[in-house]
């Protein structure tokens, strides 16, 4: 037997169409396949060649992997029935592609006369910089101009954020919020069989169907291309149509069958989506030829005879006979579009090979971070109009209120976020509880009376879900502050932000973006009260995301100007910032014994001074400006510091800086080592876990790296789950640990 399957498959077409006899009567241009049918004959030899362009594609990578010239062979080959998918779809239609998707590419792009399809996706294949999505950092169907935004992780973890563009849709309308895309428009996203048993597939089905029975319109389309495996685990006969044709709230329509016969039902399928703006499922039938990709030897878990069935089964073939048959075209006339395709394709992989690669650091991490931080300043420094904020506060403008129990930082984030929602139209909340309860700590209290449940709303009880909305609705020009109720929840649902979110800017070139605040309430120290999923001191997972910026405030005032800029450097920079709030100190007023009010602040009104914002490398710096020890906090941490540090003037007579860190990511190591170099000993105080979980092994690593005369010493949390109860004091960070280990560095 030959190895070469792609051969096989490809001969088998030629010696069809060298064989065939025309059908006795050929069909005119405008006559359907069928009778009663929709796709004409001109339409059907469209759409073979953009199939066969497709089929072609995948020959190319395998050719340009064998001679090392091309870096990806998973193939769209037995797939090519996505085409009419594409064909059907408006180019205002946005689509979430599965990696399977040639068939799609090439026939959405021919509605459009500023792409080049073939040439696109061979220097995507070569990894070349002039790929005009990704630009050579990795290979995605992705268009800025077809309104395709890249996908890399293509399991099924863009299926949630594709539910919550449609969400963006019906909510922009609702809103008066402007956007490129048309009223009717649906979002289409696409996956394999396998996929569809992803959790997150289950999340993105899910959540379409609970939307939609609140009410909200969710023109969605699913379309799972079932080929009936999963690299080499089968799907049990019939089970994706057992699975979906009968759930509540989601239409369900199969295509299977003849290219014609499976047009008819996908132009049924999108035309109930667009029209009854409902989650719709479209169960596409397709085969897969060439095992998953060009590394994957099929043999190893196919006979020869199930491959040589499903060669048998090749969509082209089948469609190259059914337009013989029918009359639609001519085998002279497909043979003469294949042999021109595979010309057209050979000069343009050879061409592609030889364009250039990306080579340098700088180039490929340019768009995974954009920060302008005068632009940035300039929109946290925005004015409020004083009309709307008098409207909204009444008399008592939250910087005139005196009251203690409105200056804690609970208080100050909820008053900065009115101020944020007056100055930012675009802005959307929304979370489990955070609406009409005003979250489990209050901190969102009265935000939906006041700006109405289409800007501030309750979700699901799923994180997978508040992320993905929070992604699909920043598509369409909106600022999503999704709000994730503890830190450890957060972990449910962490690929969103590291595999979708925070890598759409770097994957398409800066071409789409989703820019959002995520709020997270976490951190450990609330007095052993909620064990350890209230009570995860970890941030290492959020740290290792690239291009996440967090920022972690310790005192309501700082809270609010940390809050203005992490919106700012959103709104103007395209950016994902997670904005972690410190339970403990939510509503802490004291800072070294009780009834001092040391930890409360006046509120820092909305104002043009640059003062009035907080953005990464503005640490916070307590003490005297010549001490003999800093100490590097932040959060809960910096309170603690600052009572250690109180203690050990009092004790030993040292003088003692403090510094906040405030932002995580990035670290401010510049401005940090400006402090503390001049005292010669830094004392890291970390209420993060001891292995990888917090910013100490940064910071003591920045220090050895630069050469730095400083000693270092580090105080970390137990390598531990946060335990109920006293026994939190035996594993957390404490105030007589500080003054130990601080005694300890400075003699």
């Amino acid at each position: 037997m030959t190895t070469n399957r792609v051969a096989v498959v490809e001969a088998n077409l030629d010696a069809y169409l060298a064989g065939a006899s025309p059908a006795p009567r050929l069909l005119e241009a405008h006559q359907p396949l069928h009778e009663g049918g929709r796709l004409d004959a001109r339409s059907a030899i469209e759409l073979f060649e953009d199939a066969y362009l497709s089929r072609c594609l995948d020959v190319a990578a395998r050719e340009l992997k064998r001679t090392a010239r091309s870096f990806y062979t998973i193939s769209s080959a037995g797939h090519e029935a996505n085409a009419i998918v594409g064909a059907l779809l408006r180019v205002d239609d946005p689509c979430f592609l599965h990696y399977r998707s040639g068939g799609l590419m090439m026939a959405r792009s021919r509605k459009s006369g500023r792409v080049t399809p073939l040439f696109d996706t061979l220097l995507s294949l070569c990894a070349s910089s002039e790929d005009p999505i990704s630009r050579g950092r990795h290979k995605v169907w992705g268009s800025r101009e077809l309104w395709v935004p890249p996908q890399t992780s293509t399991i099924s973890s863009h299926l949630p954020k594709a539910v919550g563009l449609a969400f963006g849709l019906a909510r922009s309308k609702r809103l008066g919020l402007a956007h490129e895309l048309s009223a009717d428009s649906i979002v289409m996203c696409s996956f394999g069989d396998a996929s569809a048993n992803h959790c997150t597939a289950l999340a993105g089905f899910n959540s379409a169907r609970y939307i939609k029975k609140r009410g909200t319109p969710l023109p969605v389309l699913f379309v799972c291309e079932d080929n009936g495996i999963g690299i080499s685990v089968d799907t049990p006969r019939n089970w994706i149509e057992e699975t979906y044709s009968n759930q509540s709230q989601l239409a369900y329509f199969k295509a299977d069958g003849e290219y014609d016969e499976m047009w008819d039902v996908v132009a049924a399928a999108i035309e109930h989506c667009r029209a009854h703006r409902t989650p719709t499922f479209l169960h596409l039938k397709t085969v897969r030829l060439w095992g998953h990709a060009g590394s994957d030897v099929e043999t190893t878990y196919r006979s020869l005879e199930e491959i040589e069935g499903v060669e048998a089964q090749d969509p082209l073939l089948r469609y190259a006979r059914r337009l013989v048959e029918t009359g639609a075209a001519t085998p002279a006339a497909l043979a003469s579009i294949v042999a021109e395709v595979r010309e057209r394709t050979a000069a343009a992989a050879e061409e592609a090979a030889r364009r250039p690669k990306l080579n340098t650091r700088e180039a490929i991490v340019r768009p995974l971070a954009p920060y302008d931080e005068p632009a940035i300043r300039a929109t946290a420094t925005q004015r409020v109009d004083a009309a709307a904020r008098t409207a909204f506060f009444g008399e008592a403008l939250p910087e005139k209120i005196k009251s203690p129990t409105k200056r804690t930082m609970a208080a100050h984030i909820n008053a900065a976020l009115h101020d944020e929602f007056l100055r930012h139209p675009e802005l959307l909340l929304f979370g489990e509880d955070s609406a009409k309860k005003g979250g489990v700590y209050g901190v969102t209290q009265g935000l939906q009376k006041r700006f109405g449940i289409a800007r501030v709303f309750d979700t699901l009880l799923d994180e997978t879900t508040i992320l993905g909305i929070a992604q699909g609705a920043a598509h369409i020009g909106f600022l999503p502050l999704p709000e994730i109720q503890y830190l450890a929840y957060i972990h449910n649902a962490l690929d969103q932000l590291r595999g979708e979110a925070c890598s759409l800017s770097f994957f398409s070139d800066g071409q789409f973006t989703n820019p959002m605040v995520v709020r997270v309430q976490g951190l450990a120290y609330q007095k052993g009260f909620g064990g350890h999923f209230h009570n995860d001191n970890s941030v290492g997972a959020l740290r290792d995301i690239p291009g996440l910026m967090l920022a972690v405030p310790a005192r309501g005032d700082d809270a609010v100007r940390m809050l203005r800029g992490a919106i700012a450097t959103a709104k103007t920079c395209g950016r994902v910032v997670c904005f972690l709030e410190p339970i403990a100190l939510y509503h802490e007023k004291d800072l070294h014994e009780e009834g001092d009010n040391g930890w409360l602040s006046d509120y820092p009104a909305p104002s043009d001074d640059p003062g009035s914002v907080l953005l990464p490398g503005d640490i916070g710096v307590y003490g005297p400006a010549q001490a003999e020890l800093c100490i590097a906090s932040y959060a809960n941490g910096l309170r603690l510091s600052l009572r250690a540090a109180r203690m050990l003037e009092r004790e030993r007579g040292v003088r003692v800086k403090v510094v906040d860190l405030r932002w995580l990511a990035p670290l401010p190591l510049e401005a940090l080592a400006r402090e503390a170099e001049p005292c010669g000993r830094l004392l890291i105080v970390d209420e993060c876990r001891a292995t990888g979980a917090g910013i100490a092994d940064a910071i003591a690593a920045d220090c050895a790296e630069r050469g730095s005369r400083l000693k270092v010493r580090s105080v970390r949390a137990a390598d531990t789950y946060v335990p109920l109860g006293s026994a939190t004091a035996c594993v957390l960070v404490g105030e007589e640990e500080i003054v130990s280990r601080a005694k300890e560095l400075l003699s």
